[in-house]
């Protein structure tokens, strides 16, 4: 399942498209000979399409509930446009829990956050060289660190404490599955969190079979044990240490067992951490002692709001960090599909729209959003997270039509549009629809969980006509790739 949720998953299929964009007949023929073809008849089909006119194009089981994986995305990505400020940023406050003198803060020093999921290596436009469009691990931590040292601070004699409590106290949503816990896409959601709240393990196979493979790790802030259980093994033998990395319930100490195939290039797995306060107040340590400032007393966590409430309600913040702006926060969301980043703009929207940062009240914005403002029948989904992970979603193909026309026609719709995979450029279409018409033409939000493939959005004509879409494919066994390669052949006959 962790691999089939990558919403970037990339197939070439020119050649399957070719082939079966060539029949003739008319759209609903076409459409249906597609979906009806073994072993695609067996899967559940809930397609919805409309032109710029509002005349409907293509209509199976339009109005029936469909999982729609990472398509749930749009959702939250559509509510915080157009709800939130269009100059929003996420502010980060620290606060001296003792007296501050001379350059020595003799106390704790409080990192207290509002959710900004930023502070991570990645960039935020699909030009990789604009000015300011990328930032390090480091960039937003380091910003920080240098504000205090601005300030005159040159030792802590206390510790670094994270609090996390803007955000409710439940940092795992109750539906996801347990196994997924230890990986990335379904890392803790908190007031803080540093780097995807998660250690890239890089692995690279032993010299030799039967020797232990190689495993380092990024970024290294000394929070965890870690024992490396795992060989090398032939070259024709599989690797499975990718599912095979664990963490000890309620302590720090992970291992990896498993195999690694001689010769395999090296990779990346994603580990998530169970408590990102910790992590971004190690991280901020790490980078108060690389500015030369002192901190004597490590770090530590919290997420009870009655703990430094004295602290935010009648004391002056030492320092704030203004977060990257609301449409570089959207964009990791739909052109990636970052899991992270989705449920962590839920539970802003629950407390800057409504008076909680909940997965509840996060919902409720989205559910009143849906039917106040684009004015969807209440009946038409049933939402359980932000990023889709959760199973439990539940949405019709014709109300994320009605999601989708009203964005764009939106006069705050930049940042979701903007935000989009447009295929064959950097995004999760990167290498979908190529040697088609619609190269460039097509921006679409694409989903995966297990049995589950799912995509929505815009094709946009040569002629100028724009045709909305939502296609979801439930409840099949049909290979990932394969799969995909169908529901691309099903959006470029609804362009024709």
């Amino acid at each position: 399942m962790r691999k089939l949720i990558l919403a970037s998953l990339t197939i070439s299929a020119a050649a399957s498209l070719h082939a079966q964009n060539r029949g003739g007949g008319s759209l609903e023929q076409r459409v249906t000979r597609l979906i009806d073809r073994p072993p695609f008849d067996r899967a559940t089909w809930n397609i919805f399409a409309q032109d710029n006119r509002g005349r409907v194009l293509f209509n199976r089981n339009g109005d029936r509930f469909s999982v729609p994986a990472s398509n749930t995305k749009l959702i939250v990505a559509a509510a915080a446009t157009v709800l939130l400020p269009a100059d929003y940023r996420v502010r980060t406050s620290l606060y001296a829990n003792g007296t501050l003198a001379n350059g020595v803060l003799q106390g704790d020093l409080i990192l207290y956050g509002r959710g900004d999921p930023t502070w991570s290596e990645r960039c935020y436009t699909v030009d990789t060289l604009a000015p300011g469009g990328c930032d390090s691990t480091w960039t937003a931590v380091d910003a920080i660190a240098e504000s205090l040292r601005a300030r005159g601070l040159r030792r802590v004699t206390g510790r670094i404490v994270g609090d996390g409590s803007y955000f409710e106290p439940t940092l795992t949503h109750p539906s996801w599955n347990s196994f997924d816990l230890n990986w990335w896409y379904a890392a803790p959601i908190s007031g803080l969190g540093f780097h995807d709240n998660s250690v890239d393990f890089q692995i690279t196979p032993g010299a030799s079979v039967d020797q232990p493979p190689t495993i380092t790790w990024n970024p290294d802030l000394h929070l965890f044990t870690f024992e490396n259980r795992a060989r090398t093994v032939p070259a024709e033998s599989s690797s499975t240490i990718g599912d095979n990395f664990f963490r000890k319930p309620g302590t720090l100490e992970i291992w990896a067992e498993g195999t690694v195939s001689l010769g395999r290039a090296p990779w990346i797995e994603s580990f998530a951490l169970p408590d990102p306060n910790l992590f971004a107040a190690r991280a901020l340590a790490a980078s108060l002692q690389k500015k030369g400032i002192a901190v004597e007393g490590g770090a530590a966590s919290t997420t009870d709001s009655m703990v430094y409430r004295a602290l935010r309600c009648c004391g002056n913040p030492l320092a704030e960090y203004r977060g990257r702006p609301l449409p570089d926060v959207v964009f990791p969301i739909l052109n990636s599909s970052q899991n992270w980043f989705a449920e962590m703009l839920l539970k802003i929207l629950g407390r800057e729209i409504g008076d909680t940062a909940s997965w509840t009240k996060g919902l409720g914005v989205e559910k009143h959003f849906l039917i106040d403002s684009v004015k969807v029948d209440s009946t038409t989904f049933a939402l359980e997270d932000g990023s889709g992970l959760a199973a439990g979603n539940l949405v019709t193909p014709h109300a994320f039509v009605q999601l989708l026309t009203y964005m764009y026609r939106h006069p705050k719709r930049a940042p979701f549009i903007a935000g989009l995979p447009r295929a064959q450029q950097r995004g999760s279409l990167l290498k979908r629809f190529a040697g088609t018409p619609l190269e460039g033409r097509v921006l679409a939000k694409t989903g995966s969980i297990d049995r589950v493939n799912t995509l929505s959005g815009y094709i946009e004509r040569a002629d100028g006509r724009v045709i909305t879409f939502s296609i979801q494919a439930n409840a099949h066994d049909v290979p990932t790739r394969q799969m995909l390669a169908q529901i691309d052949s099903v959006v470029v006959q609804l362009a024709r």
